[in-house]
């Protein structure tokens, strides 16, 4: 099973880039109703995963406690706490699966690092679903 069968493309999925502020990060995922959002370099590549934790914690070691103070916060200040490791689009099924067992979405990279967008755990689990029903009721098929 080629794993791009799953993907959901970079230019369906909300991301940021490494240049943005915490404000724009907020809104984005407020925006989206995300809990966590694929970090990008500005060319692109795959940096990691902030998620609605990372954000709150590093508002509370940064003491912000004023929305208008998130406007001059890097993103980047913010540690993240997860790594959401990527998987290569020619990966197979198993290193995905690996990944999901962790992790709500897997980034999926191109052969140079560069982001093609993600593939959910939901997907991966309705795949193996069907496959399991087909196991179980082969008389079904």
């Amino acid at each position: 099973m080629n794993i791009l069968f799953f993907l959901i493309p970079k230019s369906e999925v909300a991301y940021i880039f490494e240049d943005e502020t915490l404000r724009q990060t907020l809104e984005k995922m407020e925006h989206r109703k995300f809990s966590c959002i694929p970090l990008l370099t500005l060319d692109g590549k795959y940096m990691g995963t902030i998620s609605e934790g990372d954000l709150l914690w590093g508002m509370k070691h940064l003491n912000i406690t004023d929305m208008k103070d998130t406007e001059e916060i890097s993103i980047m200040a913010i540690p993240r706490r997860a790594t959401y490791k990527p998987v290569h689009a020619n990966s197979k099924m198993e290193d995905l699966l690996d990944r999901a067992i962790n992790q709500n979405y897997v980034p999926v990279v191109d052969d140079q690092g560069s982001f093609i967008g993600i593939i959910t755990r939901k997907a991966i689990m309705k795949y193996c679903y069907g496959e399991l029903q087909k196991v179980q009721n082969p008389s079904d098929k």
